[in-house]
């Protein structure tokens, strides 16, 4: 005779309730929920002097301080002592990714292993203070242009020196205590801390968005869930693609007194998105350089004011974003794919495969170690990154798709940031699944 079972959890809340009865898993849980409310609390304290009226005019119709708002957890829109977020901090450390490779001093500190990286660690940390303070002063400059009025009044080294230079050390104090905050998180807590803040301030922005939705026809809103799960399916399925490289070694064993070589399989993993969401970072900050270098010649007359002109009106999808032209998007796709490219080759140029697979003994079956596995290997990235670096470019134009369909402004920002949601979200959860897993518990992913 057949007996009932009993009704099981949902496995992803019955994950969730294993976690916390964990005292060391909901530990991590809660110092990490605790340290993103303290950076909540923190995007909220402004700098002095700032128009608010002023503020919220400059950011209606920006795609450009929309996208660099996503990178301050939001804090861009309050103008706080955050309002720089952690991009000084993505910015040094993409700079020292490029250089690494390039300079022999840090190559070697590369090879150094556990100790030479905590040094670059190191020097990406003294970058991020100038490049906040250089990247502070252009943004202020910037939302002020944009607003047609002072958004900080008394702004600049000719008007107010002592302000404008309290105001930018206040700026890069924000963004190193941010900075710290992600470190900590990444130590103490779960998931890494630095994506986990720009995660916080995309998600705290959400509510936000409702009340503009709310004036939307049906269709409208139809059509824009359509495209949210569309997207977040795409994103999912390339952030988690990879060619399975593989990969045979000989191993060695002791049986009754005599050494016996065997052979083992493994596989190399590489990604299809390998570059993630830096080309997008890289895209969006040249886009904005025609637009603005143009209006300074606007209004110099002749010749040079048509060119200057014409600039201004094909790229204000970098200043003003709604009206963008098709020549900006055509523009912005193919620096998102040759940004993708050149990336994925830095990476991987750091990562040496084909010498670290030689010195484990390891081979690619029918491929002779050294250089026709440093080829054999250039071969297969370059192929898959193709699709890595053409999904990426489509995430970057979704919005332009999104405005031929819908009228909803709030998507121009939420292509970039569905793609750092749902990679923050995958990543969190892999940490999670592992920390379940070393316990014998069942996690998210089966």
């Amino acid at each position: 005779m057949a007996t009932a079972q009993p009704m099981q959890r949902p496995r992803l809340f019955q994950a969730m309730v294993d976690a916390f009865r964990q005292e060391d898993v909901r530990r991590k849980l809660l110092f990490t929920l605790a340290m993103l409310v303290v950076f909540r609390f923190v995007a909220h304290v402004p700098i002095p002097n700032v128009d608010r009226d002023a503020l919220q005019i400059a950011f209606e119709g920006s795609t450009l301080l929309d996208f660099l708002s996503i990178f301050s957890g939001g804090a861009l829109q309050n103008l706080s002592v955050a309002a720089l977020g952690v991009y000084p901090y993505i910015t040094s450390s993409i700079i020292m990714q490029i250089l690494t490779p390039v300079l022999p001093r840090l190559r070697a500190l590369q090879e150094e292993g556990e100790q030479g990286r905590r040094r670059i660690q190191l020097y990406t940390h003294w970058l991020c203070v100038p490049m906040a303070i250089v990247q502070g002063y252009g943004q202020i400059v910037f939302i002020n242009q944009t607003g047609g009025v002072q958004v900080v009044s008394d702004f600049g080294f000719q008007n107010d020196m002592i302000g404008t230079v309290a105001t930018l050390l206040t700026l890069a104090a924000g963004t190193m205590f941010l900075v710290w905050l992600g470190e900590l998180i990444t130590e103490n807590g779960i998931g890494n801390g630095i994506s986990l803040i720009i995660f916080g301030g995309i998600v705290a922005m959400i509510p936000g968005l409702i009340p503009g939705l709310t004036t939307q026809s049906i269709l409208a809103i139809v059509a824009m869930a359509g495209f949210a799960i569309g997207l977040t399916y795409l994103i999912v399925f390339f952030q988690e693609a990879q060619r399975r490289v593989p990969v045979q070694y000989a191993r060695s064993a002791f049986r009754g007194g005599r050494m016996y070589r065997q052979q083992g399989q493994s596989h190399v993993p590489l990604r299809v998105n390998m570059a993630g969401m830096i080309p997008l970072i890289f895209a969006f900050s040249v886009m904005i350089l025609p637009a603005t270098i143009a209006s300074y010649f606007a209004d110099a007359g002749g010749w040079v004011s048509t060119v200057a002109n014409f600039f201004v009106d094909q790229f204000e999808g970098g200043r003003g974003g709604v009206g963008a032209s098709p020549i900006y998007w055509i523009v912005l796709f193919i620096l998102v794919v040759v940004f993708a490219f050149f990336y994925t080759m830095v990476q991987y140029q750091q990562q040496q495969m084909a010498k670290t697979l030689q010195r484990q003994g390891a081979f690619i079956p029918g491929i002779r170690p050294g250089p026709p596995t440093e080829a054999y290997l250039m071969r297969v990235v370059t192929r898959i990154t193709w699709g890595g670096a053409l999904f990426l470019g489509f995430v970057a134009v979704v919005p332009f798709f999104i405005g031929l369909l819908t009228d909803i402004r709030a998507l121009t920002i939420s292509s970039t940031g569905f793609l750092i949601v749902v990679a923050v979200v995958l990543d969190t959860m892999k940490q999670l699944e592992a920390q379940l897993l070393m316990r014998n518990y069942e996690g998210f992913i089966r």
